[in-house]
Formats: C-alpha cells, structure tokens, sequence
C-alpha cells in the first residue's frame, strides 16, 4: 500500500525536490500547501497517512496548526528544518511532531525517517488509548462503588452483598454492571 503524504512546504524548488525524493522513496504526494493555514481542513479532505512540513524554521503559527491536527484529527507528522534550537524542537514535539529533523534532506533518508515517525505516531496512539480505556475504567469503578455505598445502607447488607445485588440486578436486566450503578446512583438522588 502506498503511504499518501501531504507536504507544506513555502519554497517551491524546495517542495519540488521533496516531492521528488517522496516519490523515488515510494510516496504518494496526495496534496502539497505552502502555508499550513487551514491544515486541519486540508488533513480532513485529503486524508493523508503523513504530513510532512519543511520549513526554515517553524514558527508559532505552524505549531499552532500541527497542534490542532494532533488533537482532532492525529497524523503522523515530519518536519524538516535547518533550525536545531532545542526550545523549537521542544515546542514542536509538544505540539505533536513526530520526527523533527534538522539538516539537509536526501532521498534515501526519507523512508526511514517517515518509517521512524509512523512507529513512534502509532506508540503515542496506542498510549492515549490505553490511558483513556485506564481513565474510564477508573471512573465506572467509582460509579460502581458508590452505588455499592447506597445499597450497603439502605439494605444494610455488607460490601460483597450489595455487590452481588447490583450485579445479579445487572444480569437480570441484560446491561452493564456500571449501566445498574449509574441508576441505583440516580434514584437515589430522585427520592433524597
């Protein structure tokens, strides 16, 4: 499968040394910009496996916009630049780069990078997901708890009675155990 890159790049003998190098590397170059302005609109539309930015130095707009993609709708993203200062390469991490490379561009360096920046996309990815599923099951926990709570004193039964109730209560009804907890939760509410 061919990977389809957007590339943004200002300087057009610049972008047309990219796409070439993208293209003897394997690369689909689906659509190119010249200022990230709109690249949360573009990424939408177009729908790219990468983005590649080259740029002299990224500037605060640029990380702007990376930041917003990141957030919306993640891409792996590389950013070419002859700027080594380590508070850019800091911001443009935090902004969500996901190789930033500094120096000159040559065509076999391509795919290693892009391959590299792809692994390191797809960990982060995984990352947040498991964080989310973590952060989720933590608060259906406390939900379950509570309502635990709730009946342990109005049945005044122990901790693994109440327990058993709402999940009996849970498979009786044919929902989610956490789905039980959040009404017990509600109808508690409704009658105090």
């Amino acid at each position: 499968m061919t990977l389809r890159v957007l590339l943004v790049d200002d300087n057009p003998e610049r972008a047309e040394r990219l796409r070439e190098a993208l293209r003897e590397s394997g690369y689909a170059v689906a659509a190119e910009m010249r200022s990230s302005i709109d690249l949360l609109a573009r990424v939408r539309e177009v729908r790219p496996d990468v983005i590649i930015i080259d740029r002299e130095s990224p500037d605060r707009d640029t990380l702007e916009h990376v930041c917003m993609v990141t957030r919306d709708d993640p891409r792996a993203v590389v950013l070419f630049t002859d700027d080594g200062d380590r508070s850019k390469i800091r911001d443009a991490v935090q902004a969500g780069v996901s190789a930033y490379v500094v120096g000159g561009l040559s065509a076999e360096r391509i795919r290693p990078i892009v391959d590299v920046a792809l692994a390191r996309f797809e960990g982060l990815r995984a990352l947040h997901r498991e964080l989310d599923q973590a952060r989720t099951s933590l608060a259906e926990r406390k939900l379950i708890d509570r309502a635990k709570g709730l009946v342990m004193q109005q049945r005044r039964c122990s901790e693994e009675q109440a327990y058993t109730a709402l999940r009996k209560l849970a498979m009786d009804r044919n929902r989610r155990l956490v789905e039980v907890a959040q009404d017990v939760i509600e109808m508690a509410k409704l009658l105090t």
